[in-house]
């Protein structure tokens, strides 16, 4: 497909009303969570390396399905996690846990990003942890322009699958063209 479907696409107006609700409801975890997938764009199931260690280091290191990656953590979001984690007295491991020590997994982290929709005005179907790796992609590629890059840091090994992630909807591919109006320029003389 050449456009992603719109009534999926979480924007980045979205997002920000979704961390302003979390930060407003006390859902810390929650929120810091979706800050490090859309400032990362790591894969939920690479959450578990997201440690305290991590995060002194500035980096995680991910080693998932006989593949190695690093993900970098900008100095801003390694900082807020730092804090987060002394705020919470998570000394060691992982920063995303249950209340019973293990790492927060898909299903709990999906349950509690719905739970936060109805508040922040967001559809409920656009809001799952992989739509912010998506929006991170977007986003990086909006402002960088690099897809071999993006792909480097999103962990493809198919550059395919990249620009899978940096569609955009229909309206934006409208918009752009809207911007050029060179034919209507011209057809405008004429008529």
């Amino acid at each position: 497909r050449a456009y992603i479907d719109e009534t999926r696409e979480l924007t980045q107006k979205e997002y920000e009303r979704l961390m302003e609700t979390a930060g407003r409801q006390g859902k810390y975890q929650l929120y810091y969570l979706m800050m490090t997938i859309c400032s990362t764009g790591i894969r939920v199931s690479e959450l578990r390396y997201v440690t305290v260690e991590a995060v002194m280091r500035g980096k995680a290191e991910i080693f998932m399905k006989g593949k190695y990656r690093i993900v970098i953590f900008p100095k801003n979001l390694a900082a807020q996690l730092k804090a987060f984690a002394r705020k919470n007295g998570i000394r060691s491991g992982s920063l995303f846990c249950t209340r019973s020590g293990r790492p927060l997994d898909r299903r709990n982290i999906c349950h509690a990003m719905k739970k936060l929709c109805a508040k922040a005005g967001v559809k409920k179907d656009k809001v799952f942890p992989h739509n912010f790796r998506h929006l991170f992609a977007r986003l990086y590629y909006e402002q960088e322009k690099n897809l071999v890059r993006l792909a480097d840091i999103l962990g493809h090994s198919n550059i395919n699958t990249t620009r899978i992630y940096t569609m955009e909807s229909g309206r934006n591919h409208m918009r752009q063209l809207e911007k050029l109006e060179v034919l209507f320029d011209f057809y405008n003389k004429f008529s």
